[in-house]
């Protein structure tokens, strides 16, 4: 599992008092930016929203970190937050554009195709668009297991879904890939 998912219990322990909370809030900022970025931009597809959601997220943990008494791990609590954040956006978005959630999977490759940000072989774009073909949740459970290396319980405390779905979830997403990558020519 990657190192910014094991909290450090002194950085949580400053969080806590006052005098050091804004120091050590700077150090959550530095710590999962990338990270979060990285999930967020995975689901979004555009740089611009990414960083916004990234924004949006880290604003409300702030404004919520009196309230965070370490029942969850920091690391639980911000991907929490940042997933919150970016389904209510794509909600919002296939919302104002009338797009219903069939048609969101053809805007996705559109906008995956139109990217001038992201650099890659045309494997790796080709497995992009396989991934926006998946529903929404299984394209979270996908991209945290298979991009973050992210533990079965570390993802079913972040979405509140049991580890027996989310394995179920992640196998159905690796089938659909597969049958994108058969199917598509």
């Amino acid at each position: 599992m990657a190192d910014y998912m094991h909290d450090d219990p002194k950085l949580v322990e400053r969080l806590r008092h006052p005098a050091t909370v804004r120091a050590a809030f700077g150090e959550v900022i530095a710590l999962y930016s990338e990270p979060l970025y990285r999930q967020i931009r995975r689901m979004v597809q555009n740089h611009d929203d990414a960083n916004d959601l990234l924004q949006n997220t880290f604003l409300k943990a702030w404004s919520n970190i009196e309230n965070f008494r370490g029942d969850a791990r920091l690391s639980t609590w911000l991907y929490k937050i940042a997933v919150n954040e970016t389904l209510s956006h794509l909600e919002r978005e296939r919302k104002r554009r009338g797009i219903s959630l069939d048609d969101q999977e053809a805007a996705l490759i559109n906008t995956i195709e139109a990217d001038a940000d992201i650099d890659g072989d045309a494997l790796a774009l080709k497995l992009r668009k396989a991934i926006a073909t998946l529903p929404e949740k299984q394209r979270l459970v996908f991209n945290m297991r298979y991009y973050d290396d992210m533990r079965y319980d570390d993802i079913s405390a972040i979405l509140g879904t049991s580890v027996g779905a989310l394995k179920a979830s992640y196998h159905l997403a690796v089938k659909k890939i597969e049958q994108f990558f058969s199917t598509d020519d």
